[in-house]
């Protein structure tokens, strides 16, 4: 059974850091596309950045430059440093993977077959 939990959610002020996990079980990174996508309220879910298995990255542009993701894949997790936050990236943050096997990222959601419960993301000006 797959799991995705995630951690690392906070309050911040603008400008300040925080660092996302996504922790793994039943589940191999090593070999698959994973993400983080976010929703805010009365906001549709988006995505933020990608990991490809071979660990090609994507970002959004409104957090180019600012967050980055990466992966440990002998602790099978997945992290997001988010860097200069900002109000706007206040959301909810969901850890998602594809299919295993399934090594190449796209941005629709529907690709992506396990999602973690969300971490919240509050930041104030």
């Amino acid at each position: 059974q797959v799991q995705l939990v995630e951690s690392g959610g906070g309050s911040v002020q603008a400008g300040q850091s925080l660092r996302l996990s996504c922790a793994a079980s039943g589940y191999t990174t090593s070999s698959t596309c994973m993400g983080w996508f976010r929703q805010a309220p009365g906001k549709e879910r988006e995505g933020v950045t990608t990991i490809d298995s071979d660990g090609s990255t994507s970002y959004a542009d409104s957090v180019k430059g600012r967050f980055t993701i990466s992966k440990d894949n002998a602790k099978n997790t997945l992290y997001l440093q988010m860097d200069s936050l900002k109000p706007e990236d206040t959301a909810m943050y969901y850890c998602a993977a594809r299919r295993p096997g399934y090594g190449v990222c796209y941005w629709p959601l529907y690709l992506y077959n396990y999602w973690g419960q969300g971490t919240q993301v509050t930041v104030s000006s």
